[in-house]
């Protein structure tokens, strides 16, 4: 995780003048493949019935993706982007933390508005199929830690590994960096009990374009 880190941060720090490149690093005038990084933080709830998510708060965790995007029109400039994304998600609040990491596929439509000659703007929505690898929910009472995994239904009714969400928002490139915010909400219930789980997610992301 380090070593991906500071590789990123040397990659960001390497491209050169915002001159040399085209607005935005999209043209917006004809057809146009590009490929990207991101890395990002979300501020994940779990909302629902299930006594277990009651009341929880949103937890900070970590984002970081692969992206490639392609236009799809010849005369407007919309693109379609997908990718593959690890993103930290779960809720927790006093004694309870529920924390589960997932590998995210979204397939999103962005339409390219040219906002200054180096400036473009791009908003953009579309579903998002998940699946967690791996996660745990935990509970502190006094000096007594109970610590499960999160898929486990021995100990409580468990969370459903495979996901299905929505994600909306608005991203903005200039030359070659590209900034976005959004917000990503379930559709699908992620609960293996009788009470409706779902997963949400507002995020922000920074990466580069190619």
């Amino acid at each position: 995780m380090k070593k991906f880190l500071v590789s990123l941060v040397a990659l960001v720090l390497s491209v050169p003048s915002f001159a040399q490149y085209s607005s935005g690093g999209f043209d917006l005038d004809k057809e146009n493949l590009y490929y990207g990084v991101r890395i990002g933080m979300t501020g994940a709830t779990l909302s629902g019935d299930a006594i277990e998510v009651k009341d929880l708060g949103s937890k900070v965790g970590l984002t970081m993706a692969g992206v490639i995007g392609l236009r799809i029109s010849s005369t407007a400039p919309v693109f379609l982007e997908s990718g593959l994304y690890y993103s930290e998600r779960g809720a927790k609040k006093d004694k309870f933390s529920i924390s589960y990491n997932n590998i995210e596929v979204p397939v999103l439509v962005k339409y390219g508005i040219k906002a200054t000659d180096e400036i473009a703007i791009l908003p953009f929505l579309g579903p998002v199929f998940a699946y967690a690898v791996s996660g745990k929910y935990k509970y502190s009472d006094g000096g007594t830690t109970v610590e499960v995994g999160a898929f486990d239904e021995k100990k409580w009714s468990g969370l459903k590994r495979a996901n299905m969400g929505f994600k909306l928002g608005c991203g903005a490139e200039y030359n070659n960096l590209y900034l976005e915010a959004g917000y990503q909400f379930g559709i699908t219930d992620i609960s293996k009990g009788d009470d409706g789980i779902h997963s949400n997610a507002l995020f922000l992301n920074f990466g580069v374009n190619f």
